[in-house]
């Protein structure tokens, strides 16, 4: 097997999440801040994914809480054919999002994590949760 790489695109950040070799467990990795430049940003993350030695990146797809494709998400699918014209050896999925920086956001607070530390880490933890829930469903 192979690591996983998970992204979940901000507005201003864009957090980070690999897994175990085995596809096991998902775990914070970085946040790339935006640099205002697209492509940039797209070629961090492929640089990022190569760094790790992954075959997949699973980024995150925004949709609303009814489930429709709203603008973030129609965001988001771009991006992944941009990322996979960048980068046509990786695999590039959209995995759903939904509730991910909730998720976050209460298992920081629970662990008593500071506001100011929390707002540095929440975008990869978010990214984390967002992977753990992809590896869970694609277990064999």
């Amino acid at each position: 097997m192979s690591r996983v790489l998970g992204v979940d695109l901000g507005e201003r950040r864009i957090g980070l999440a690999t897994s175990d070799p085995t596809r096991t467990v998902a775990g914070p990795h970085s946040v790339l801040t935006r640099s205002g430049d697209p492509e940039r940003d797209r070629r961090a993350i492929v640089a990022v994914a190569r760094d790790e030695a992954v075959t997949t990146i699973v980024v995150g797809l925004p949709l609303t809480l009814s489930g429709g494709r709203g603008a973030a998400a129609r965001g988001a699918e771009a991006e992944v054919a941009a990322l996979a014209a960048l980068a046509p050896d990786l695999e590039i999925v959209l995995w759903d999002e939904r509730m991910t920086t909730s998720i976050a956001e209460r298992t920081l607070l629970e662990g008593d994590v500071r506001r100011s530390a929390r707002k540095q880490v929440i975008d990869k933890v978010a990214a984390a949760v967002l992977l753990q829930g992809w590896l869970d469903a694609h277990r064999t």
